[in-house]
């Protein structure tokens, strides 16, 4: 199969954000940015430090959960389809910002150290600060801007409330015009896709009979699927 182009892969509504201006001054807050000598609004918002802070917050149980983007992010940057040039990564947040990835980035493992790098991101809006070729950087971008940005023929949705198909078959679809597809994964950990995301897609499936999935396996199911369709491993 003749390879073209390269997959543009959207984590969306990802529950990755600073902690809003609401909440600075609860005690659970304060406590856990005094303690890596920060402020709070220079701190990620993290459900396992912020839980009481977080309760009466606008759609609460879709925020606070980093992790989730950094496990999808090592599944993507990690997998064949990413080393041979056929993948280009975005992550739009809950707050609307969208992140360019750098295919080439090496993301830490350690988590601790990933939480760091992107507290740096959102302050200064690339990381490394100063590079000429950063690794990451972010901007104020809406979901449905950025999708219009990349121009796709195609913008598939995956989404429990889809209709079911193999994932397999959606590999072959994704492997038909790679460079003209959109796949977007959602990176929150409850509740669902807002109404203005279902509009941006041109078809939205199910993998798993209409049930859920931690958006890390869906990516890397995905991703080893497309790379097995398209002969790399």
């Amino acid at each position: 199969m003749k390879r073209r182009g390269r997959l543009k892969l959207i984590l969306a509504e990802a529950a990755l954000e600073l902690v809003p201006r609401e909440i600075w001054g609860h005690p659970s807050v304060y406590k856990s940015a005094r303690k890596r000598g920060k402020s709070p609004g220079q701190v990620l918002l993290d459900r396992s430090l912020h839980h009481q802070a977080m309760q009466h917050l606008p759609k609460a149980e879709k925020r606070g959960r980093p992790d989730i983007v950094h496990f999808c992010l090592l599944e993507a940057l990690d997998s064949p389809l990413n080393r041979e040039g056929l993948l280009e990564i975005y992550v739009h947040t809950f707050g609307d910002y969208v992140i360019w990835v750098n295919p080439q980035t090496r993301l830490p493992r350690n988590y601790n150290r990933f939480v760091g790098l992107m507290e740096q991101l959102f302050e200064v809006g690339q990381v490394p600060p100063n590079s000429e070729k950063p690794l990451m950087i972010i901007k104020p971008m809406t979901l449905e801007a950025l999708v219009r940005k990349l121009s796709p023929k195609k913008v598939i949705l995956l989404s429990e409330t889809g209709e079911v198909k193999r994932a397999r078959e959606i590999a072959e679809e994704v492997a038909e015009d790679m460079g003209k597809t959109i796949v977007i994964i959602g990176a929150f950990p409850h509740g669902d896709f807002e109404p203005s995301t279902y509009k941006l897609a041109t078809h939205i499936y199910s993998i798993y009979r209409g049930k859920t999935l931690e958006a890390w396996v869906v990516v890397s199911h995905l991703l080893a699927l497309l790379a097995d369709t398209l002969h790399i491993i």
